[in-house]
Protein backbone atom coordinates (compact mmCIF):
# COMPACT_ATOMS: atom_id res chain seq x y z
CA UNK A 1 0.00 0.00 0.00
CA UNK A 2 1.05 3.76 -0.65
CA UNK A 3 1.93 5.44 2.38
CA UNK A 4 1.16 9.66 1.94
CA UNK A 5 4.17 12.37 0.48
CA UNK A 6 5.63 14.15 3.43
CA UNK A 7 3.67 17.19 4.43
CA UNK A 8 0.20 15.59 3.60
CA UNK A 9 -0.70 14.68 6.52
CA UNK A 10 -2.40 17.44 7.89
CA UNK A 11 -4.21 17.86 4.09
CA UNK A 12 -5.48 14.13 4.90
CA UNK A 13 -6.68 15.00 7.80
CA UNK A 14 -8.52 18.24 6.45
CA UNK A 15 -9.89 15.63 3.56
CA UNK A 16 -11.78 13.60 6.38
CA UNK A 17 -13.93 16.89 7.52
CA UNK A 18 -14.41 17.93 3.87
CA UNK A 19 -15.47 14.16 3.49
CA UNK A 20 -17.88 14.56 6.78
CA UNK A 21 -19.53 17.72 5.00
CA UNK A 22 -19.88 16.19 1.85
CA UNK A 23 -21.54 13.50 3.43
CA UNK A 24 -24.02 15.22 5.59
CA UNK A 25 -25.17 17.64 2.41
CA UNK A 26 -27.12 20.69 3.62
CA UNK A 27 -27.76 20.98 7.38
CA UNK A 28 -31.16 22.39 6.87
CA UNK A 29 -32.50 19.00 5.63
CA UNK A 30 -33.22 16.66 8.10
CA UNK A 31 -30.51 13.90 8.28
CA UNK A 32 -30.91 10.10 6.75
CA UNK A 33 -31.22 7.91 9.91
CA UNK A 34 -30.39 4.28 9.87
CA UNK A 35 -33.80 3.09 9.89
CA UNK A 36 -34.54 5.33 6.92
CA UNK A 37 -32.10 3.73 4.25
CA UNK A 38 -33.20 0.06 5.89
CA UNK A 39 -36.78 0.46 5.02
CA UNK A 40 -36.75 3.17 2.45
CA UNK A 41 -33.63 1.72 0.16
CA UNK A 42 -34.01 -1.76 0.77
CA UNK A 43 -32.68 -2.60 -2.84
CA UNK A 44 -29.79 -0.82 -2.31
CA UNK A 45 -29.37 -2.91 0.60
CA UNK A 46 -29.75 -6.27 -0.55
CA UNK A 47 -27.30 -5.49 -3.23
CA UNK A 48 -24.53 -4.31 -0.19
CA UNK A 49 -25.38 -7.20 2.12
CA UNK A 50 -25.04 -9.96 -0.92
CA UNK A 51 -21.88 -8.36 -2.60
CA UNK A 52 -20.51 -8.11 1.08
CA UNK A 53 -21.36 -11.59 1.97
CA UNK A 54 -22.91 -10.64 5.31
CA UNK A 55 -26.66 -10.67 6.39
CA UNK A 56 -27.39 -7.85 8.49
CA UNK A 57 -29.92 -4.87 6.99
CA UNK A 58 -28.75 -2.30 10.20
CA UNK A 59 -25.08 -2.62 8.82
CA UNK A 60 -25.30 -2.44 5.30
CA UNK A 61 -27.85 0.92 5.85
CA UNK A 62 -24.87 2.53 7.96
CA UNK A 63 -22.20 1.52 5.12
CA UNK A 64 -24.52 3.28 2.60
CA UNK A 65 -25.00 5.86 4.86
CA UNK A 66 -21.00 6.37 5.61
CA UNK A 67 -20.22 5.98 1.72
CA UNK A 68 -22.59 8.79 0.83
CA UNK A 69 -24.44 5.90 -1.29
CA UNK A 70 -21.52 4.88 -3.17
CA UNK A 71 -22.28 0.97 -3.10
CA UNK A 72 -19.22 -0.22 -3.96
CA UNK A 73 -17.69 1.72 -0.91
CA UNK A 74 -20.36 0.46 1.07
CA UNK A 75 -19.84 -2.98 0.15
CA UNK A 76 -15.69 -2.09 1.09
CA UNK A 77 -16.55 -1.29 4.65
CA UNK A 78 -19.11 -4.14 5.21
CA UNK A 79 -16.75 -6.68 3.93
CA UNK A 80 -14.00 -5.22 5.88
CA UNK A 81 -15.63 -5.25 8.77
CA UNK A 82 -17.21 -8.44 8.46
CA UNK A 83 -13.41 -10.08 8.28
CA UNK A 84 -13.11 -9.11 12.00
CA UNK A 85 -16.39 -11.20 13.53
CA UNK A 86 -15.95 -14.87 15.19
CA UNK A 87 -16.97 -17.63 13.00
CA UNK A 88 -19.00 -19.29 15.68
CA UNK A 89 -21.00 -21.56 13.96
CA UNK A 90 -21.51 -23.15 10.44
CA UNK A 91 -25.42 -22.98 9.82
CA UNK A 92 -27.33 -25.97 7.40
CA UNK A 93 -28.57 -25.96 4.04
CA UNK A 94 -31.62 -23.52 3.45
CA UNK A 95 -34.29 -25.22 2.19
CA UNK A 96 -35.88 -22.69 -0.32
CA UNK A 97 -38.67 -25.09 -1.54
CA UNK A 98 -39.82 -24.44 1.94
CA UNK A 99 -39.43 -20.00 1.44
CA UNK A 100 -42.52 -18.10 2.56
CA UNK A 101 -43.29 -17.17 -0.92
CA UNK A 102 -43.35 -13.00 -1.58
CA UNK A 103 -43.00 -12.91 -4.76
CA UNK A 104 -42.74 -16.19 -7.18
CA UNK A 105 -42.87 -16.19 -10.78
CA UNK A 106 -42.08 -18.69 -13.93
CA UNK A 107 -41.64 -17.45 -17.93
CA UNK A 108 -41.52 -21.70 -18.80
CA UNK A 109 -44.87 -22.42 -17.32
CA UNK A 110 -48.24 -20.17 -17.30
CA UNK A 111 -50.01 -22.15 -14.15
CA UNK A 112 -48.07 -23.54 -11.85
CA UNK A 113 -49.05 -25.27 -8.27
CA UNK A 114 -49.09 -21.96 -6.03
CA UNK A 115 -50.05 -19.56 -8.82
CA UNK A 116 -48.01 -16.81 -10.11
CA UNK A 117 -46.95 -14.94 -7.20
CA UNK A 118 -46.09 -11.02 -8.75
CA UNK A 119 -45.65 -9.45 -5.39
CA UNK A 120 -43.81 -6.11 -5.74
CA UNK A 121 -42.17 -5.52 -9.05
CA UNK A 122 -41.07 -2.58 -11.38
CA UNK A 123 -41.59 -5.10 -14.05
CA UNK A 124 -45.27 -3.64 -15.24
CA UNK A 125 -44.41 0.14 -14.41
CA UNK A 126 -44.60 2.98 -17.16
CA UNK A 127 -40.72 4.03 -16.15
CA UNK A 128 -41.98 7.54 -15.71
CA UNK A 129 -40.87 10.06 -12.98
CA UNK A 130 -43.64 10.00 -10.33
CA UNK A 131 -43.61 13.55 -9.13
CA UNK A 132 -46.24 12.56 -6.26
CA UNK A 133 -43.21 11.22 -4.12
CA UNK A 134 -42.19 14.45 -4.50
CA UNK A 135 -44.76 16.04 -2.19
CA UNK A 136 -45.68 12.59 -0.40
CA UNK A 137 -43.07 12.83 2.97
CA UNK A 138 -45.10 15.62 4.29
CA UNK A 139 -48.20 14.10 3.60
CA UNK A 140 -47.42 11.00 4.80
CA UNK A 141 -46.25 11.81 8.03
CA UNK A 142 -49.45 14.00 9.04
CA UNK A 143 -51.16 11.12 7.64
CA UNK A 144 -49.35 8.71 10.11
CA UNK A 145 -49.96 10.83 13.20
CA UNK A 146 -53.67 10.57 12.74
CA UNK A 147 -53.27 7.13 11.97
CA UNK A 148 -51.90 6.76 15.12
CA UNK A 149 -53.96 8.61 17.00
CA UNK A 150 -57.36 6.30 16.09
CA UNK A 151 -59.09 3.07 17.54
CA UNK A 152 -58.15 0.26 15.12
CA UNK A 153 -61.42 -2.08 14.73
CA UNK A 154 -59.85 -5.64 14.12
CA UNK A 155 -61.55 -7.66 11.45
CA UNK A 156 -62.23 -11.79 12.45
CA UNK A 157 -60.81 -12.42 8.90
CA UNK A 158 -57.77 -9.97 10.02
CA UNK A 159 -56.35 -13.03 12.27
CA UNK A 160 -56.68 -15.85 9.78
CA UNK A 161 -54.74 -14.15 6.73
CA UNK A 162 -52.05 -13.11 9.55
CA UNK A 163 -52.01 -16.87 11.11
CA UNK A 164 -52.32 -18.05 7.42
CA UNK A 165 -48.85 -15.74 6.33
CA UNK A 166 -47.39 -16.75 9.63
CA UNK A 167 -47.03 -20.61 9.07
CA UNK A 168 -44.93 -20.72 5.63
CA UNK A 169 -46.40 -23.82 3.23
CA UNK A 170 -43.44 -25.78 0.66
CA UNK A 171 -44.26 -24.85 -2.63
CA UNK A 172 -43.01 -26.72 -5.16
CA UNK A 173 -40.13 -26.09 -7.11
CA UNK A 174 -40.80 -25.38 -11.26
CA UNK A 175 -38.60 -27.45 -12.39
CA UNK A 176 -39.61 -30.17 -10.48
CA UNK A 177 -42.09 -30.67 -13.59
CA UNK A 178 -39.04 -31.08 -15.75
CA UNK A 179 -37.31 -32.97 -14.03
CA UNK A 180 -40.00 -35.83 -13.21
CA UNK A 181 -40.65 -36.12 -16.92
CA UNK A 182 -36.25 -36.72 -17.47
CA UNK A 183 -36.21 -33.23 -19.51
CA UNK A 184 -33.96 -31.98 -17.50
CA UNK A 185 -30.57 -32.77 -15.84
CA UNK A 186 -31.06 -33.79 -12.68
CA UNK A 187 -29.58 -32.15 -9.47
CA UNK A 188 -28.76 -34.42 -6.96
CA UNK A 189 -26.30 -34.30 -4.04
CA UNK A 190 -23.78 -37.56 -4.76
CA UNK A 191 -22.71 -39.56 -1.95
CA UNK A 192 -19.78 -38.71 0.10
CA UNK A 193 -20.31 -35.01 -1.57
CA UNK A 194 -17.23 -33.35 0.26
CA UNK A 195 -18.01 -29.58 2.23
CA UNK A 196 -17.73 -26.89 -0.39
CA UNK A 197 -14.44 -24.64 0.31
CA UNK A 198 -15.23 -21.17 2.11
CA UNK A 199 -14.56 -18.28 -0.56
CA UNK A 200 -14.35 -15.58 2.33
CA UNK A 201 -11.65 -17.61 3.98
CA UNK A 202 -9.73 -19.09 1.28
CA UNK A 203 -7.81 -17.27 -1.48
CA UNK A 204 -9.74 -18.16 -4.88
CA UNK A 205 -7.89 -20.94 -7.11
CA UNK A 206 -7.91 -22.84 -10.43
CA UNK A 207 -9.53 -24.47 -11.70
CA UNK A 208 -13.00 -24.38 -9.32
CA UNK A 209 -15.46 -26.47 -8.17
CA UNK A 210 -19.06 -24.91 -9.10
CA UNK A 211 -19.75 -24.52 -5.20
CA UNK A 212 -16.78 -21.97 -5.37
CA UNK A 213 -17.96 -20.12 -8.44
CA UNK A 214 -21.38 -19.74 -6.87
CA UNK A 215 -20.07 -18.13 -3.95
CA UNK A 216 -17.77 -16.14 -6.32
CA UNK A 217 -20.66 -14.88 -8.70
CA UNK A 218 -22.78 -14.22 -5.76
CA UNK A 219 -20.10 -11.87 -4.37
CA UNK A 220 -19.76 -10.26 -7.93
CA UNK A 221 -20.39 -7.00 -9.22
CA UNK A 222 -23.86 -6.71 -10.45
CA UNK A 223 -23.45 -4.62 -13.40
CA UNK A 224 -20.54 -6.98 -14.26
CA UNK A 225 -22.49 -10.14 -13.95
CA UNK A 226 -25.34 -8.18 -16.36
CA UNK A 227 -22.62 -7.33 -19.10
CA UNK A 228 -21.60 -10.74 -18.92
CA UNK A 229 -24.99 -12.24 -19.21
CA UNK A 230 -26.11 -9.72 -21.80
CA UNK A 231 -23.47 -10.82 -23.83
CA UNK A 232 -24.34 -14.83 -23.74
CA UNK A 233 -27.74 -13.90 -25.01
CA UNK A 234 -26.13 -12.02 -27.91
CA UNK A 235 -24.04 -15.19 -29.22
CA UNK A 236 -20.86 -14.79 -26.93
CA UNK A 237 -21.46 -18.25 -26.09
CA UNK A 238 -23.78 -21.37 -26.28
CA UNK A 239 -26.97 -19.94 -24.15
CA UNK A 240 -30.44 -19.63 -24.79
CA UNK A 241 -32.26 -18.90 -21.32
CA UNK A 242 -35.17 -19.23 -20.14
CA UNK A 243 -36.41 -18.00 -16.29
CA UNK A 244 -37.91 -21.13 -15.01
CA UNK A 245 -38.65 -20.35 -11.67
CA UNK A 246 -37.46 -17.12 -10.06
CA UNK A 247 -38.47 -16.75 -6.02
CA UNK A 248 -38.06 -14.14 -3.39
CA UNK A 249 -39.42 -14.80 0.15
CA UNK A 250 -38.06 -15.47 3.96
CA UNK A 251 -36.11 -18.95 4.92
CA UNK A 252 -35.71 -19.87 8.48
CA UNK A 253 -31.90 -20.53 9.10
CA UNK A 254 -30.49 -23.28 11.50
CA UNK A 255 -27.86 -24.72 13.19
CA UNK A 256 -26.67 -27.19 15.09
CA UNK A 257 -24.48 -26.04 18.51
CA UNK A 258 -22.04 -28.95 19.47
CA UNK A 259 -23.75 -29.57 22.38
CA UNK A 260 -27.08 -30.21 21.28
CA UNK A 261 -27.00 -32.61 18.45
CA UNK A 262 -29.44 -31.14 16.70
CA UNK A 263 -30.72 -28.10 14.77
CA UNK A 264 -32.00 -25.21 16.21
CA UNK A 265 -33.82 -22.54 14.34
CA UNK A 266 -31.76 -19.03 15.11
CA UNK A 267 -34.10 -17.03 12.61
CA UNK A 268 -34.89 -16.16 8.91
CA UNK A 269 -33.55 -14.52 6.25
CA UNK A 270 -34.48 -13.24 2.82
CA UNK A 271 -33.31 -14.53 -0.69
CA UNK A 272 -34.01 -14.66 -4.03
CA UNK A 273 -33.07 -17.68 -5.68
CA UNK A 274 -33.78 -17.99 -9.48
CA UNK A 275 -33.32 -21.54 -11.70
CA UNK A 276 -32.85 -20.87 -15.46
CA UNK A 277 -33.41 -23.55 -18.19
CA UNK A 278 -30.73 -23.23 -20.41
CA UNK A 279 -29.51 -24.99 -23.98
CA UNK A 280 -30.01 -28.78 -24.26
CA UNK A 281 -27.17 -31.19 -24.54
CA UNK A 282 -27.55 -34.95 -25.72
CA UNK A 283 -25.75 -37.49 -27.29
CA UNK A 284 -26.08 -40.57 -29.19
CA UNK A 285 -26.23 -42.56 -25.98
CA UNK A 286 -27.69 -39.97 -23.92
CA UNK A 287 -31.41 -38.25 -24.35
CA UNK A 288 -31.25 -34.72 -25.15
CA UNK A 289 -32.57 -32.18 -21.96
CA UNK A 290 -32.16 -29.10 -20.74
CA UNK A 291 -29.45 -27.40 -18.76
CA UNK A 292 -29.83 -25.42 -15.55
CA UNK A 293 -28.05 -22.33 -14.16
CA UNK A 294 -28.30 -20.95 -10.85
CA UNK A 295 -28.32 -18.23 -8.91
CA UNK A 296 -29.01 -17.11 -4.88
CA UNK A 297 -28.67 -13.61 -3.28
CA UNK A 298 -29.40 -12.20 0.12
CA UNK A 299 -32.44 -10.07 0.09
CA UNK A 300 -34.73 -8.55 -2.83
CA UNK A 301 -32.14 -9.33 -5.52
CA UNK A 302 -33.90 -10.07 -8.64
CA UNK A 303 -31.91 -8.88 -11.57
CA UNK A 304 -28.67 -10.03 -9.81
CA UNK A 305 -29.48 -13.62 -9.33
CA UNK A 306 -31.10 -13.52 -13.05
CA UNK A 307 -27.43 -12.69 -14.73
CA UNK A 308 -25.86 -15.36 -11.95
CA UNK A 309 -27.78 -17.90 -13.29
CA UNK A 310 -26.75 -16.88 -17.08
CA UNK A 311 -23.38 -16.98 -16.25
CA UNK A 312 -23.10 -19.93 -13.97
CA UNK A 313 -24.72 -21.90 -17.18
CA UNK A 314 -21.56 -20.08 -19.44
CA UNK A 315 -19.36 -21.54 -16.73
CA UNK A 316 -20.50 -24.94 -16.82
CA UNK A 317 -18.99 -25.36 -20.53
CA UNK A 318 -16.24 -27.41 -19.81
CA UNK A 319 -18.14 -30.13 -17.59
CA UNK A 320 -21.13 -29.82 -20.55
CA UNK A 321 -18.05 -30.70 -23.18
CA UNK A 322 -18.84 -27.49 -24.84
CA UNK A 323 -15.80 -25.37 -26.85
CA UNK A 324 -15.36 -22.00 -24.48
CA UNK A 325 -14.92 -19.50 -27.62
CA UNK A 326 -16.51 -16.09 -24.89
CA UNK A 327 -15.44 -14.42 -22.20
CA UNK A 328 -18.34 -15.27 -20.29
CA UNK A 329 -17.38 -19.11 -20.76
CA UNK A 330 -13.72 -18.50 -19.07
CA UNK A 331 -13.77 -18.70 -15.65
CA UNK A 332 -10.51 -16.94 -14.66
CA UNK A 333 -11.55 -14.14 -16.54
CA UNK A 334 -14.77 -13.82 -15.03
CA UNK A 335 -14.43 -14.85 -11.29
CA UNK A 336 -11.21 -12.51 -10.93
CA UNK A 337 -13.00 -9.79 -12.45
CA UNK A 338 -16.53 -10.46 -11.07
CA UNK A 339 -15.33 -8.78 -7.67
CA UNK A 340 -15.61 -5.07 -7.73
CA UNK A 341 -13.97 -4.66 -4.38
CA UNK A 342 -10.73 -5.51 -6.03
CA UNK A 343 -11.54 -4.15 -9.23
CA UNK A 344 -12.14 -0.66 -7.43
CA UNK A 345 -8.85 -0.76 -5.76
CA UNK A 346 -6.95 -1.56 -8.31
CA UNK A 347 -8.46 1.14 -10.51
CA UNK A 348 -8.36 4.28 -7.57
CA UNK A 349 -5.17 3.10 -6.69
CA UNK A 350 -3.95 5.37 -9.70
CA UNK A 351 -5.00 8.09 -7.80
CA UNK A 352 -2.28 7.67 -5.57
CA UNK A 353 1.18 9.46 -5.41
CA UNK A 354 3.22 7.51 -8.34
CA UNK A 355 5.70 10.19 -8.59
CA UNK A 356 8.43 7.66 -9.01
CA UNK A 357 7.64 5.37 -11.47
CA UNK A 358 6.21 8.40 -13.98
CA UNK A 359 9.48 10.27 -13.28
CA UNK A 360 11.45 7.64 -14.59
CA UNK A 361 9.26 6.41 -17.52
CA UNK A 362 9.15 10.49 -18.18
CA UNK A 363 13.26 10.31 -17.62
CA UNK A 364 13.13 7.46 -20.47
CA UNK A 365 10.57 9.08 -22.85
CA UNK A 366 13.34 12.46 -23.02
CA UNK A 367 15.99 10.09 -23.57
CA UNK A 368 14.76 8.11 -26.76
CA UNK A 369 13.65 11.82 -27.89
CA UNK A 370 17.17 12.98 -27.40
CA UNK A 371 18.71 9.97 -29.15
CA UNK A 372 16.31 10.25 -31.54
CA UNK A 373 17.21 14.19 -32.48
CA UNK A 374 21.18 13.50 -32.83
CA UNK A 375 20.30 10.51 -34.98
CA UNK A 376 17.91 12.50 -37.25
CA UNK A 377 20.78 15.98 -36.98
CA UNK A 378 23.67 12.98 -38.51
CA UNK A 379 20.82 11.85 -41.40
CA UNK A 380 19.57 15.39 -41.66
CA UNK A 381 15.93 15.02 -40.72
CA UNK A 382 14.26 17.48 -38.08
CA UNK A 383 13.13 15.03 -35.05
CA UNK A 384 11.52 18.01 -32.85
CA UNK A 385 8.59 17.16 -34.95
CA UNK A 386 5.40 15.83 -33.58
CA UNK A 387 2.96 14.69 -36.05
CA UNK A 388 0.08 15.19 -38.13
CA UNK A 389 -0.60 18.68 -36.44
CA UNK A 390 2.57 20.16 -37.06
CA UNK A 391 2.08 19.03 -40.85
CA UNK A 392 -1.75 20.23 -40.96
CA UNK A 393 0.14 23.90 -39.73
CA UNK A 394 2.39 23.68 -42.32
CA UNK A 395 0.25 22.56 -45.41
CA UNK A 396 -1.81 25.80 -43.92
CA UNK A 397 0.89 28.62 -44.28
CA UNK A 398 2.09 26.42 -47.54
CA UNK A 399 -1.84 26.88 -48.85
CA UNK A 400 -1.24 31.09 -47.91
CA UNK A 401 1.98 31.60 -49.77
CA UNK A 402 0.52 30.88 -52.61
Amino acid sequence: MYVAVKGGEKAIAQSYVALAKLRRGDTAVPELSIAQIREQMSLAVARVMSEASLYDKDLAALAIKQASGDLIEAIFLLRAYRTTLPRLLSTQAVDTACMLIKRRISATFKDVPGGQVLGATYDYTQRLLDFSLAAQAQAGSLASESHASDTHISDPQDDDVSQSQAEPEPCPRVLDFLNDEGLIEPESIPENDPEPADLTRDPLQFPTTRALRLQSLARGDEGFLLALAYSTQRGYARNHPFAGEIRYGTVSVEVVPEELGFAIDIGDIELTECQMVTQFIGSQTEAPKFTRGYGLSFGYNERKVMAMGVVDRALRAEELKEEIIAPAQMEEFVLYHADNVEASGFLQHLKLPHYVDFQSELNLLRSLRLAMQARGEDEGIDARTTGPADEAAEDTSDQKAA
